[in-house]
């Protein structure tokens, strides 16, 4: 069986930025296990899967299953494999509305032209925030080799989930942010323990903008290079916090320690608890 498989990269519109996907856009024929070894071929942090949307369900030309799949296991949600996936869409059936029925729940997209680019806007599940215990917070930065102190208090330690659960530390210092070198299969053992999806690391450069990093050891990659489910999370935590306000744009630089910098755009919208991720995305084929 001979399956297609796209590549892009998103929250980008180069090449050699942001964060690689694999895209099967007709995986009605695969199992679990195809969907599984294509993406631990590919080794990108994650690959996504199109079939016809579930019956009884909504219906359309622009309606589809979305899954989500890493090298080691599949993933509820996936931000940057999603905008990917839709700017594929876009080149070959147009822009605007896309519908995806997720393991996480339905999650819109629209794409539209954006300075000559494809650029696409997701629509988060509902949101939420809650306190990380004390004790694996302490695991946490044992094995990512973080003194405490360094971490920065205007920006407590929580979980924020948007599709996903996602650790979010802030460092005190770029330097901090910088200096990652962590204990993979210590670290993966407590996320496993939590269902945990990466570890969020961020610091705050300015009023609404922030550098972040992704640890991704569960789905058998170091780091990811753009991760928009852990942006839409971000989105969330910085909102229930109040380090911003309920009508804010905020804009997130990932990937620069990697050698491959990428943007994502989270944007909050007062009485809406959703959160909208956006950015732009472009074929590796």
């Amino acid at each position: 069986m001979t399956t297609d498989v796209l590549r892009y990269t998103a929250f980008t519109t180069r090449p050699d930025g942001g964060n690689p996907a694999g895209i099967v856009l007709d995986a009605s024929a695969l199992s679990d296990g195809d969907m599984l070894k294509i993406a631990a071929d590919l080794g990108y942090s994650e690959s996504a899967f199109l079939t016809p949307p579930p019956a009884g369900g909504d219906q359309g030309e622009r309606v589809y299953t979305l899954r989500f799949f890493s090298p080691k296991a599949e993933v509820s949600f996936c931000g940057h494999a999603t905008v990917a996936t839709a700017v594929a869409l876009a080149e070959r059936h147009g822009t605007g509305d896309y519908l995806f029925h997720t393991p996480a729940g339905e999650v819109p997209v629209t794409v539209d032209h954006a300075d000559g680019a494809l650029r696409a806007t997701l629509t988060s599940v509902a949101p939420h925030v809650k306190d990380v215990r004390e004790s694996d917070l302490a695991e946490a930065l044992a094995a990512l080799d973080w003194p405490a102190a360094d971490l920065d208090p205007a920006l407590p330690p929580r979980i924020a989930f948007a599709g996903n659960d996602h650790l979010v530390l802030a460092a005190a210092t770029r330097e901090r942010l910088a200096d990652l070198a962590y204990d993979f299969d210590r670290l993966a053992a407590l996320m496993h323990r939590l269902d945990l999806t990466t570890i969020q690391l961020v610091y705050r450069t300015g009023e609404f903008t922030f550098d972040v990093r992704d640890p991704f050891p569960v789905g058998g990659v170091v780091e990811d290079p753009a991760t928009g489910a852990a942006a839409a999370a971000f989105g969330a935590y910085a909102r229930e916090l109040g380090l911003v306000g309920e009508e804010s744009v905020l804009t997130l630089h990932q990937g620069d320690d990697l050698g491959r910098p990428g943007v994502l755009t989270v944007t909050l919208r007062a009485g809406d608890p959703r959160v909208r991720v956006s950015g732009s995305a472009v074929s590796l084929d």
